[in-house]
């Protein structure tokens, strides 16, 4: 009987914690998508209408690198959207996967190939960050000015890192996942 109220409170207090993580990933994956969509305009205004980009969002103003190299500057801020983008979709992962996640019977198919792609997007945003920032260091090296860009790009090890994490819990859900079918099975 006491046991069993401690599980029923254990599970409510999980459940909490849960919907408020949900929660969090829903303001998170807002917010990114805010920010990529700021940086889709940005990108539009700087090409089309360059004198108004210091009003925009963030003030990202490369126009003196579009001035001095359009091919470099196209390239740096394809780096810039496409880790917005990568990241606002990873948080949007996040959130289907909290939503579809059943905590009484976690491992599920679905769950452990979300986790895994997780982890993937992870990976991807460290390794595009890590040569991101390589290639502003190689433009600012040559005289570009790329000082205001490095906000962008500043994780990529941590996101690397992270992906290490996530790809092992995403292998353990794997398993977890085999070793629930088999227990289906034989019973």
């Amino acid at each position: 009987m006491f046991a069993t109220s401690i599980c029923k409170t254990m599970s409510i207090k999980n459940n909490v914690i849960f919907k408020f993580l949900l929660v969090i990933a829903w303001i998170i994956f807002v917010g990114l998508s805010i920010e990529a969509g700021g940086l889709i305009v940005n990108f539009i205004f700087s090409v089309f209408k360059p004198e108004v980009v210091a009003n925009l969002y963030q003030k990202l103003d490369l126009s003196k690198l579009y001035g001095q190299n359009q091919a470099a500057f196209y390239n740096v801020y394809s780096f810039v959207l496409a880790l917005s983008i990568l990241k606002a979709f990873l948080f949007y992962k996040v959130v289907m996967l909290l939503h579809r996640m059943d905590l009484t019977h976690p491992f599920s198919e679905y769950v452990a190939r979300t986790i895994s792609s997780i982890a993937y997007f992870t990976f991807s945003i460290g390794l595009i960050s890590v040569i991101a920032r390589e290639y502003a260091r190689n433009l600012n090296n040559h005289g570009y000015p790329t000082d205001n860009l490095h906000q962008f790009w500043t994780d990529g090890r941590a996101f690397i890192l992270m992906a290490a994490v996530v790809y092992v819990i995403a292998q353990i859900f794997k398993r977890g996942v085999e070793l629930q079918s088999e227990n289906d099975l034989t019973v």
